[in-house]
């Protein structure tokens, strides 16, 4: 799995292998969810729309929005609102703007309940309209009023007067007394279409004229995240780093599974590999109190997910054949009398099963003698009448440091290391032949197998 690419079958297989784990952890994360949706109370948002007649700019629109949501037009909405449970400063956090289409500037107001949250919006977008009236309105600027004001006084004074010298004209129809009054009447035009671009020009009167679109609509959902979506989100979450756990654990396990890595790493050659029918169980058990086993086992992760699936083996006749050859190969490289210490890892099930039955199918030529050792602290006997050691494990269970450290214990213990037996978990098809019973001594050596306990079997 360390150097292999995450391909959905992966991903597959987590779930299949591991779904009572991942539906726990699902529900704990949906929990926590709903925990989070108690602490944070729901919160309702609505928005008021301001219409801003006339042109304006891009970066005038973006002035009006901050205009909006400035502290001067936040703090009178909080005064005219009155609530003495929320301050100016928390409401400054709960109130957004944003300029739309059409020169209008959505003010949207958040807060606990429907109705104060309708409440928030309307009076923040009336607050506004006043602020920005009294701004467009000159009262920043009267020196700038002031002129306009004598201007438009100069001009009516100037028609006026124009007026007067019309009348006062030669009455006559004279080619000179025409021509003036027809100049005077032009230029009296001209003045009145100065004084209407003037006042259209003026942006006190253009620009001041902000309405709001009517009262902001009283919200009926909550405002996002709701609690369907922070239970939802806590499920999905969790069950996300779930698989990525099961993933990032996977790139990260040393332990060897191909037969080549772990006679290299015993340093000796393979001798075979042995079925064991039975469905796998954890090879690294929980010893001592037995409910860490039985809820690893409720769990589903009493299991390895990351090795394929046990695959379906043939009669138990088949199976007897496989442990012979290995017996055989060792008659055939060892000299008589030939007796062997099978080293079995604790914790290792399937290989224990193994060499009880290797032991069995053996019987007294080689002369098999079952010793568990601790892979942490690997302590081998002392070579008696025993002419060298057998190893038998799992694939996919052990380190390449763990199985370096047996092969160390056996050479402390004056053991040449013959071989390595691989035992492979199968799915048994079909029942035990008969005539096929396996000798009586096998329960013996399978049930009470020599365990190696400070230096003496």
């Amino acid at each position: 799995m360390s150097e292999d690419t995450i391909r959905l079958v992966t991903i597959g297989r987590i779930f299949r292998r591991r779904w009572r784990f991942l539906t726990v952890l699902t529900v704990l994360g949906a929990l926590v969810g709903y925990g989070a949706s108690v602490v944070f109370p729901p919160r309702y948002t609505t928005s008021a729309s301001v219409l801003l007649p006339g042109q304006w700019e891009e970066r005038e629109l973006l002035t009006q929005v901050d205009i909006a949501t400035s502290s001067t037009v936040v703090d009178r909405a909080s005064a005219a609102l009155g609530w003495k449970d929320v301050s100016a400063a928390e409401l400054r956090d709960q109130v957004t703007a944003a300029a739309a289409d059409g020169n209008i500037v959505k003010i949207s107001g958040t807060a606990d309940t429907p109705r104060r949250a309708q409440q928030l919006s309307d009076q923040v977008a009336q607050q506004f309209v006043k602020f920005a009236s009294r701004i467009a309105g000159g009262n920043t600027d009267s020196a700038a009023a002031t002129e306009a004001e004598a201007l438009r006084k100069q001009v009516e004074e100037t028609n006026r007067r124009i007026t007067e010298l019309a009348g006062a004209a030669d009455p006559g129809q004279t080619v000179e007394g025409v021509q003036a009054r027809t100049e005077l009447e032009k230029l009296s035009t001209s003045l009145e279409e100065a004084m209407t671009k003037l006042d259209e020009a003026d942006p006190a009167s253009n620009k001041a004229g902000m309405v709001v679109m009517g009262a902001a609509a009283r919200p009926t959902g909550e405002a996002p995240p709701t609690r369907i979506q922070l239970v939802v989100a806590g499920a999905l979450l969790f069950l996300l780093f779930a698989v990525v756990g099961h993933l990032a654990a996977a790139r990260m396990n040393r332990r060897l599974r191909t037969e080549p890595e772990i006679a290299a790493a015993l340093g000796s050659p393979l001798l075979g590999t042995v079925d064991v029918p039975g469905e796998r169980r954890g090879a690294h058990r929980t010893d001592g109190d037995g409910r860490p086993r039985l809820v690893r086992r409720l769990l589903g992760v009493d299991t390895r997910w990351d090795l394929p699936a046990p695959r379906w083996s043939d009669d138990e006749a088949a199976r007897r054949i496989r442990y012979r050859r290995v017996c055989a190969r060792l008659r055939e490289q060892l000299p008589a009398p030939r007796a062997l210490l099978l080293v079995v890892p604790d914790g290792d099930e399937i290989a224990r099963r193994a060499a009880g039955q290797l032991a069995a199918e053996a019987g007294s030529d080689p002369r098999l003698r079952v010793v568990e050792v601790s892979a942490a602290r690997p302590i081998v006997p002392d070579r008696d009448t025993e002419s060298g050691a057998l190893v038998v494990l799992s694939a996919g269970c052990w380190t390449a440091e763990e199985l370096a450290g047996i092969a160390e214990a056996c050479a402390d213990g004056r053991h040449e290391v013959h071989g390595v037996v691989l035992a492979d978990p199968v799915r048994a098809r079909g029942t035990r032949p008969a005539g096929h019973h396996p000798p009586d001594d096998a329960t013996l050596a399978l049930a009470v197998p020599g365990k190696a306990t400070g230096g003496s079997a």
